[in-house]
């Protein structure tokens, strides 16, 4: 079994000044723990990411206003990546190494097109 047979395809993605209250609402409207933060809109490449950890143990337990910041803010960088084709054996050994839960699927291209 491959990472394309269990990932989310094409997932809402976020720019680095997005707002941290608009990653956080679109975490809700997703049902979601992780935003993928992309260069644009366009090309979808990773640059780090945001995860409901990151805003409650970056913004929130440090006594900062998430009001007040962007994604750029409080990221997770840099991103781990993996591709569609591999092996779910071989993703997992990369989550385990690196202890993440959630990972981004980019393409040849390096575009962010599923976690």
């Amino acid at each position: 079994m491959q990472v394309k047979d269990m990932m989310t395809a094409d997932p809402a993605c976020c720019t680095a000044d997005t707002s941290l209250a608009q990653v956080a609402r679109l975490m809700v409207t997703k049902d979601c723990g992780e935003i993928p933060i992309v260069e644009d809109n366009s090309g979808k490449l990773p640059i780090g990411v945001v995860t409901d950890r990151d805003i409650v143990c970056r913004v929130l337990a440090n006594d900062r206003n998430p009001l007040d910041l962007t994604a750029a803010d409080c990221m997770t960088k840099p991103v781990v990546t993996v591709m569609p084709d591999m092996s779910l054996e071989e993703c997992c050994r990369i989550m385990e190494e690196k202890l993440i839960r959630r990972v981004p699927v980019v393409d040849e291209r390096g575009a962010c097109v599923g976690m």
